[in-house]
């Protein structure tokens, strides 16, 4: 059975999983599906089309499912759909997806949204991401598996954040950042590869000595795109993280974020 606060007002049809909790004051409407044992803090707001996962932890004034704030919207039923095991912190954002961008916003499993994120429209999350306090997603935006993006970026709608790529403080992200790099600045530049959450992750000396070659192929030479995946192709054995390095290049559709040459650190020893 749930546990739900005498001032929360939960919509009778709303379903509601075993050992799931309502804090005070919070809002559930009516078409909302709620996994077993999460927990739902005081005065949080769960909006009609949001289904949530199991083990979740969403603390007070957050917001979840509202519509988007997209002028294009006009009322149509969407969906916001989020997976097990995340934590949402107070007064994030989430908002249910539109008609032009597919009618979805997916948050995968294991994810942590720190306090006043915000994730629009058509965007789709992958699993273990983080994005610190105030990091913000436009629409239509796909950030991968294990991605982190630091306080206060911004990520501009339709862009596309790679698998283990980092984003510093106070980024603006206007293009595609590729997996495994590093991106800061405002306009965010390339600054080389995320060689300690690598590390951490658990990756070979092996796998980091063949994507720190495909970034010098494709960042630090004279090489175009086309010419540098070639390369790559031709000197570094293809291991999965460079067939999915490819296969992001070639699925690119804003282009990728410029490097900045004076600041990269391919930390070579």
């Amino acid at each position: 059975m749930a546990e739900i606060h005498p001032t929360a007002i939960v919509a009778p049809a709303a379903q509601l999983g075993d050992g799931v909790t309502v804090g005070p004051f919070s809002i559930i409407e009516a078409r909302v599906v709620i996994g077993a044992d999460t927990h739902i803090g005081p005065h949080a707001v769960i909006r009609d089309f949001t289904t949530i996962g199991r083990g979740c932890r969403i603390f007070q004034f957050a917001v979840l499912g509202e519509i988007p704030q997209d002028l294009k919207f006009q009322g149509e039923d969407s969906r916001l759909v989020i997976g097990d095991d995340n934590t949402i912190r107070e007064f994030a954002t989430m908002h249910r997806g539109t008609a032009g961008g597919g009618g979805l916003t997916s948050i995968g499993r294991g994810n942590l949204f720190m306090a006043y994120t915000h994730v629009a429209h058509d965007c789709h999350v992958g699993d273990h991401v983080i994005m610190s306090n105030n990091a913000t997603l436009g629409g239509h935006i796909t950030v991968e598996d294990h991605a982190i993006l630091g306080g206060l970026s911004a990520v501009h709608q339709f862009c596309r954040i790679g698998r283990h790529a980092f984003i510093g403080g106070c980024s603006a992200v206007h293009r595609d950042v590729p997996p495994y790099a590093m991106a800061v600045g405002n306009r965010a530049k390339l600054v080389g590869l995320n060689l300690v959450g690598l590390k951490r992750a658990g990756y070979s000396d092996s796998a980091l000595q063949g994507l720190k070659r495909a970034y010098e192929l494709l960042f630090l030479s004279d090489l175009n795109l086309k010419e540098a995946m070639t390369r790559i192709r031709q000197e570094v054995p293809p291991g999965p993280e460079i067939q999915h390095l490819l296969h992001f290049l070639e699925t690119s559709e804003r282009g990728l974020l410029p490097p900045d040459v004076r600041e990269h650190r391919l930390n070579r020893g």
